[in-house]
């Protein structure tokens, strides 16, 4: 098998007088597989294969139906109960792959935030109040904002007239 690149420097060394063998050194390939490529008028073309079952597939569905009942069942005692008998990495392997399927959800979600997107505010006021122009202490409403990603955090006094 090779690719188009590979195709196109045999032609292209062929044509600069080069001999089969020097090409497929040089290309890093059979000399029979030099022959081939010079032999066809078009590059390479493969078609992607029809996707093949695997040893797991006949036993998938009871173990779906298995983890749909315990998800926390370790894939030893799975093999077990669906009646495996061939690798047992082949068969955790495919266990991780579906397992997450029936874990639930996670009880603390973690929010994210990105930077300079949000900021959470509040309105309180001060306890004991705060000095006005006069120096008088009265409840003056204060406003408290910080940033969600960065917890960076400002206060402002709300003084009116």
């Amino acid at each position: 098998m090779i690719l188009l690149e590979e195709w196109a420097q045999i032609r292209y060394l062929r044509g600069q007088g080069l001999s089969l063998r020097k090409i497929a050194a040089e290309v890093g390939c059979a000399k029979k597989t030099v022959e081939k490529a010079l032999a066809s008028d078009s590059p390479p073309c493969y078609k992607p294969r029809d996707a093949k079952g695997t040893s797991f597939d006949p036993f998938e569905p009871q173990v779906r139906e298995l983890l749909a009942e315990t998800p926390q069942l370790n894939a030893k005692v799975l093999a077990q109960r669906v009646g495996w008998t061939g690798s047992d990495s082949w068969f955790r392997k495919h266990v991780a792959r579906i397992r997450p399927e029936y874990m639930p959800a996670d009880p603390v979600d973690t929010l994210t935030h990105a930077p300079g997107r949000e900021i959470q505010c509040d309105l309180t006021f001060a306890p004991g109040g705060l000095p006005d122009a006069d120096g008088v202490y009265r409840a003056l409403p204060v406003l408290v904002m910080a940033a969600s990603h960065s917890r960076c955090g400002v206060c402002a006094s709300l003084a009116h007239d």
